[in-house]
C-alpha cells in the first residue's frame, strides 16, 4: 500500500470513531486506532470508553495502539484555563495536547500522518482543529462532519450497540453541558 494511504486515527471514543473509520477505509486508507485521552475523567469513563474502542477496532480488524493515561498531566497542560467555556481556549489546549501525543505517536510508529475523531462531533468546530492541527507535521485535515457524518456515526453506534456517552470527557465539559446530551 501506498506511504501516504497509512494514518494513525487519533480516536476520542468509539461512536465518532464510526463513520471516521468507515470514510478512511473507503478513501483507501490503512488506518491505526490511538486512544489517547488524557482529558477524560473519572478513570471509570476513560476505561469504559476504552474497552469499546478495543471492541470496535476488533469489529473493523484494525490495530489499536493506546497512550499512557495521565490525567494528572492533562490537567497541568491545561491549567489556568478550567473556568472557560466548552469551544474556547481550554478546549484549543486540550486538543493541542491530544494533537502532540497523536503526532508523537505516529512518529513512534512510523506512519506518515495522523487525524481526528473529533472532527465528526457537531461540538467541535473543525475549524479550530485544523486550526491547533497547522502546530502538528503529520496531521492531516479531514472533516468528518461532510456527508452526514455524525448522523452516520449514530446509525452505526446503533448499530453495534456501542456505548455513547452525553459529555465531551473532562470534568469541566461535564460541569458545563450538564444534561444536555453531547458527545
Amino acid at each position: 500500500m501506498n506511504e501516504t494511504k497509512r494514518i494513525l486515527l487519533h480516536v476520542c471514543c468509539a461512536p465518532c470513531a464510526t463513520s471516521c473509520l468507515e470514510r478512511l477505509a473507503a478513501n483507501g486508507n490503512r488506518i491505526t486506532l490511538f486512544f489517547a485521552n488524557g482529558n477524560i475523567a473519572p478513570a471509570a469513563e476513560y476505561h469504559k470508553r476504552l474497552q469499546e474502542v478495543f471492541r470496535l477496532g476488533k469489529l473493523f480488524n484494525v490495530p489499536l495502539e493506546v497512550d499512557d493515561y495521565d490525567h494528572n498531566a492533562w490537567l497541568q497542560w491545561i491549567a489556568g484555563l478550567e473556568n472557560e467555556a466548552e469551544q474556547g481556549p481550554r478546549c484549543r489546549r486540550c486538543f493541542a495536547y491530544s494533537f502532540s501525543r497523536a503526532q508523537s505517536a505516529a512518529e513512534a510508529l512510523g506512519l506518515p500522518a495522523f487525524t481526528t475523531t473529533l472532527t465528526v462531533s457537531p461540538h467541535k468546530p473543525s475549524p479550530l482543529l485544523f486550526d491547533v492541527g497547522k502546530d502538528f507535521p503529520r496531521f492531516t485535515p479531514w472533516d468528518f462532519k461532510k456527508k452526514d457524518g455524525f448522523r452516520r456515526s449514530l446509525q452505526l453506534s446503533r448499530h453495534y450497540a456501542l456505548y455513547r456517552q452525553n459529555f465531551c470527557g473532562c470534568e469541566f465539559s461535564r460541569r458545563d453541558k450538564r444534561g444536555k446530551g453531547v458527545d
